[in-house]
């Protein structure tokens, strides 16, 4: 991890634009070569933050995702900044729309067709065992040759063997808690299951239980 002076940060972020903020100040800025800079605060006074800052986990994730050879941002360096008590991650953005906003105006066949293809990256990333906590439509990017990515990955957790169906459910609830992103699926939802399981190789109770997560029952 890097240390930036009050001036290098400074000379980092000139020309600089604010993408997100809250009344902490600034959470994400893009800058002028197009790179993204991602800053985190400490949240609490003793928490896990002192050992691993939430930065580097996110660079952390980065390469774990590569490692699997699933799509994600492409990692610059990671900071500390000490004149705004902040740590923050440098990086290039992964290319593509996500599936949130390419949902919105694709036709009743591209929907079904990608509901299919997201069945299959969610099986992928839980064999592969990657537990994304984050999952939802706005954190899945369709990248410009069509393949599936993910952005926003500070909140993930990697092993070296497939998640539990356990963990594999509570993954399709946080998903299913985003009512717009269930509108947007609609009947998709079901195609979605669907692959998922053929993929997964699922067991009859754990098909029932997701098809009940994901029709809102």
């Amino acid at each position: 991890m890097q240390t930036l002076t009050a001036t290098d940060y400074n000379r980092l972020r000139e020309g600089g634009e604010v993408i997100e903020a809250d009344h902490f100040g600034e959470k994400v800025l893009r800058l002028k070569d197009e790179s993204f800079l991602k800053l985190f605060r400490r949240k609490r006074l003793l928490t896990s933050d002192l050992l691993k800052p939430y930065s580097q986990r996110f660079a952390d994730n980065a390469r774990e995702l590569e490692q699997r050879g699933i799509p994600t941002v492409d990692i610059i360096t990671v900071y500390r900044i000490p004149s705004i008590e902040r740590t923050a991650v440098h990086y290039r953005p992964l290319a593509g729309e996500t599936l949130r906003t390419w949902l919105r105006t694709c036709t009743s066949l591209e929907r079904q067709q990608l509901a299919r293809e997201l069945g299959q990256f969610i099986a992928r990333l839980h064999r592969s065992g990657v537990y994304f906590r984050s999952l939802h439509l706005g954190n899945v990017l369709m990248m410009p040759d069509g393949r599936l990515g993910l952005i926003d990955i500070s909140d993930m957790r990697c092993t070296s063997h497939s998640i539990g169906l356990r963990a594999r459910l509570r993954n399709f609830r946080h998903l299913a808690r985003y009512r717009e992103d269930m509108e947007l699926l609609g009947d998709s939802a079901a195609m979605l299951a669907e692959t998922y399981n053929d993929m997964a190789g699922t067991s009859k109770g754990f098909r029932l239980k997701l098809d009940t997560i994901l029709s809102g029952e």
